[in-house]
């Protein structure tokens, strides 16, 4: 009789705790969808003029890209346009002076190949066949390294116009600045000792 009722008991406690289980994951899914429904992201609101201001960047480095200097323009950076345009006409003064020599030396080489024994140039009269097409090969690498440097003066201006319009609304103000100011520590004495004043810099960081 003991053991019957024993036997009952443990199997109500079986049934017990499988419905409660079973209780426990059925509620599982809508908790789980009630906390995807509370952190939903909801989009961002941008106003006007902050589109407009986002926009900067990309508009100041296609100007620059269109036009060397007219990004800069855009930013209402006046002094850089010199600065561009006095950069360009630098490497366009490298590239024509090693373009004039290589022709020159070119020629003169070819006169030498076609003529064995024979110079054209007389000022060009002390150097080897060999020391001319040196010289040649010297400047027509000097020229090509100048359009080099072009192509990546031109990049330079087109990042330029974009970086300063993408800090358009940085500040820069004195109250973002680090201050160095000279002063003078008095130490504290110890035990009745006298210390001289010493003179250091005060580091003042304002952000």
């Amino acid at each position: 009789m003991n053991i019957k009722i024993l036997t009952g008991f443990i199997l109500m406690c079986f049934l017990a705790h499988s419905y409660a289980f079973a209780q426990k994951k059925e509620s599982n899914p809508a908790r789980t969808d009630t906390a995807k429904v509370a952190f939903k992201k909801t989009p961002a609101i941008k106003d006007s003029a902050r589109i407009e201001i986002e926009a900067m960047p990309r508009r100041a480095a296609l100007k620059s890209a269109m036009l060397p200097g007219l990004g800069q323009i855009y930013n209402k950076r006046w002094w850089k346009v010199p600065l561009v345009y006095g950069g360009f006409v630098g490497i366009g003064l490298v590239f024509e002076f090693n373009q004039r020599y290589y022709q020159i030396f070119l020629k003169e080489a070819q006169f030498r190949q076609e003529n064995p024994g024979k110079k054209e140039n007389p000022l060009y009269a002390p150097y080897t066949t060999e020391g001319i097409i040196s010289i040649k090969d010297s400047y027509r690498r000097d020229r090509d390294l100048s359009v080099l440097a072009g192509l990546g003066f031109y990049a330079i201006t087109i990042i330029d116009a974009y970086v300063d319009a993408k800090f358009f609304r940085f500040d820069i103000s004195n109250d973002l600045t680090l201050q160095i100011n000279p002063t003078i520590n008095q130490p504290i004495p110890v035990h009745a000792s006298a210390f001289a004043p010493v003179v250091g810099l005060r580091f003042k960081i304002a952000l």
